[in-house]
């Protein structure tokens, strides 16, 4: 069960880097398939990657806010959303007027603990729902007491995963990038959501795997933005191996399945997941369109690995404590996971068969024949299936072209190819500069 796995990672205070993300990583690790190669790396902080630095670790001692009658308003203990995330350390009284600007509240959801965060423009501030924002009395003095640290031990993490296709790795096939965060604290749906939808595709994938020849699937967790651009300014050598990617958030709640285009836009991988969701009538939006991820850093310069984004957004209880497990659930997770695993495995055995032939095969000569009192709809597109094996179209086009499932294209190539009468090219990569 998905949500069991969600249930574990909730409590955690998990930000770009703390104990909480750390374990978080590792629980990640305990259901990700045995085999995978499951490997936590480490950055130090303040490293340069490319234009970005690695951030400290966010350390909370205590965090608290109560009136000058001791009187606890507010407590970290109680909900870490309570207080902002990377917040500076303080110790100081303050009137009402010092403190207001140092409140944060949803006033859309009166009820809810917002969750905000202070990761590059440091500052302090706690989080309150606007019903206690309203109660507080305005004529008295408050303490507001952080006691937080910014460490460079033990370093800032992410994580990786790779499924094979059987038989091992095929370097000319590539590479297919499974990407969720996990740096969101009490946030069920966003993010957490997708790191088990994820694992979920990693558990099938394992169990199921891709035919020989197909590409390899990376999975990674960490860090939003900052995690995905230290793991591959460490990896540079990664990017040209790698022939998509999909970003995977917000999978948990009853909303309809939702995808943005890579920034190509028409790309095979963009063509693919519209044939696979076609029928689920998904919302569809432009790339890096509302809530952008780390599509923006795969897909962006001098990256450009084409990158969708998978997710159910928009729901009301975005960034607020209200985001928690009571509005998860296990179908919807399971059927992004199915959703996603159509997609993998059609992209990551999709390749371009080019003849090694002349003139029309003889096809009951080879075995290729095929009945039309068996297959009317196959019989009748072979000369239209050949025509294609010029080196120009993939397995995947050529199936959209006559109109038959891709699997059923697919099976038919693969027998031409085990007679040697075509072989396989992989899919070209993407160049930064496009």
């Amino acid at each position: 069960m998905l949500k069991s796995i969600l249930e574990i990672l909730y409590p955690l205070h998990r930000t770009l880097a703390s104990e909480g993300t750390d374990l978080a990583l590792n629980l990640i690790g305990e259901h990700m398939p045995v085999g995978c190669d499951y490997t936590v790396e480490t950055y130090p902080p303040g490293e340069r990657v490319w234009t970005w630095k690695v951030p400290e670790r966010f350390v909370v001692h205590e965090a608290y806010l109560e009136t000058e009658r001791g009187e606890r308003v507010l407590d970290f203990a109680d909900n870490p959303l309570h207080l902002v995330s990377y917040s500076l350390p303080v110790e100081k009284d303050l009137t009402w007027n010092e403190l207001e600007p140092h409140l944060y509240y949803n006033p859309d959801r009166p009820w809810a603990i917002p969750w905000k965060f202070k990761y590059y423009e440091r500052d302090w501030g706690f989080c309150l729902s606007k019903d206690a924002f309203d109660r507080l009395p305005r004529n008295i003095g408050y303490k507001a007491v952080i006691h937080s640290e910014f460490l460079s031990q033990p370093g800032f993490r992410v994580s990786t995963g790779v499924i094979h296709p059987q038989d091992g790795p095929d370097p000319q096939a590539g590479e297919i990038l499974i990407s969720a965060h996990v740096c969101h604290p009490m946030q069920a749906n966003d993010d957490l959501a997708g790191v088990v939808t994820a694992i979920g595709l990693a558990q099938r994938l394992a169990a199921n795997p891709l035919p020989h020849g197909s590409m390899s699937v990376r999975f990674w967790f960490g860090p939003e933005t900052i995690g995905t651009i230290a793991y591959l300014a460490h990896h540079e050598d990664l990017i040209p191996t790698l022939k998509g990617g999909i970003f995977v958030e917000m999978t948990g709640n009853r909303n309809p399945i939702a995808w943005h285009h890579s920034r190509q836009h028409d790309h095979l991988l963009d063509r693919i997941t519209h044939a696979v969701l076609r029928d689920a009538q998904p919302v569809e939006r432009p790339f890096a369109d509302a809530p952008a991820n780390d599509e923006r850093v795969i897909n962006g310069p001098g990256v450009n690995v084409p990158c969708i984004s998978i997710n159910r957004w928009p729901y009301d209880e975005y960034h607020t404590d209200d985001d928690n497990p009571g509005i998860i659930h296990e179908d919807m997770l399971q059927d992004a996971a199915d959703k996603i695993e159509k997609l993998v495995r059609i992209f990551g055995t999709n390749y371009i068969p080019k003849r090694t032939f002349r003139g029309p095969v003889f096809l009951s000569g080879h075995g290729l024949w095929v009945d039309w009192h068996e297959n009317w709809q196959l019989n009748r597109a072979i000369e239209k299936i050949m025509m294609r094996f010029e080196g120009r179209h993939s397995l995947f086009d050529i199936a959209e072209e006559v109109q038959l499932d891709y699997w059923v294209v697919r099976d038919y190539v693969d027998k031409f190819k085990a007679k040697g009468l075509v072989v396989g090219l992989p899919i070209p990569n993407e160049t930064p500069e496009n």
